[in-house]
């Protein structure tokens, strides 16, 4: 049985946050049940890895949380944010405080071929 949840954010839409729910909601929810969990931030996603843009980025739902405040819910509940080094070279390094290393795709690829691991992909 896997121990470990790895989602990788990739080609989430970010002009529809909603689309983020589901993800990060999974991901807190592991973490709250003791999994290690993992989130790689990568691709068009990365974006959110970068300052001012999660915080400005609100949910549909009936709370209209912004993505910041549900990857800091995610990171209080023991969830480990990761970002791909090409978001840094396509946007900065001036990352979100909840980043809490930057990974490349060897990692990535080591990752999600490990039988313990669980992987899912947005």
């Amino acid at each position: 049985m896997a121990d470990k949840l790895l989602i990788v954010l990739a080609n989430i839409d970010l002009t529809n946050a909603d689309q983020l729910l589901p993800p990060l909601s999974q991901a807190t929810i592991a973490a709250a049940m003791e999994y290690e969990v993992e989130v790689i931030i990568t691709g068009q996603a990365g974006k959110l890895a970068m300052k001012n843009v999660a915080q400005e980025i609100h949910t549909s739902s009936r709370e209209s949380r912004t993505v910041l405040q549900l990857i800091q819910d995610a990171k209080s509940a023991g969830v480990t944010f990761k970002v791909c080094t090409p978001v840094l070279e396509l946007w900065g390094n001036d990352l979100i405080a909840e980043i809490d290393e930057t990974v490349g795709g060897a990692y990535v690829i080591t990752e999600a071929m490990d039988n313990s691991v669980v992987t899912f992909t947005y």
